[in-house]
């Protein structure tokens, strides 16, 4: 299992500590992200009720799934690789209800030099 320090579980972490997100206020759905480390995958489970969110391990069915390797998720959440890009270079697969998926997308860093995410401003506001 991944320690603490790791970027997935910190941006994850951070996610279930933001409990409700505002911009999410009219989205519900269920996301599984599907990561592969070396023929072992990791699964994070995201279930949003109307800005509620609420992550999970779980590998159940969901509304919408993105697969990739761990590592290039670790560098989207980092901020350091585009999702968009990721998808369109097929390195990052996305099925289900897309529209979900780049609702969530909104939720990750941008790159270096560019927009903050929804959620760094929020943690900016809220200092």
């Amino acid at each position: 299992m991944a320690s603490s320090t790791e970027p997935t579980v910190e941006f994850f972490d951070d996610l279930a500590s933001q409990g409700r997100v505002p911009l999410l206020h009219s989205t519900s759905g269920t996301i599984r992200i599907d990561l592969d480390d070396g023929g072992d995958t990791t699964h994070w489970y995201i279930a949003i009720d109307k800005g509620d969110l609420k992550v999970t391990h779980r590998t159940a069915k969901a509304d919408a799934v993105i697969r990739t390797e761990k590592r290039l998720f670790d560098g989207i959440v980092k901020g350091q690789v585009n999702v968009t890009a990721a998808l369109l270079r097929g390195v990052l697969a996305a099925e289900g209800d897309l529209g979900l998926v780049a609702t969530f997308a909104r939720l990750l860093p941008g790159p270096a030099r560019s927009r903050v995410s929804f959620l760094e401003r929020q943690k900016e506001m809220a200092r």
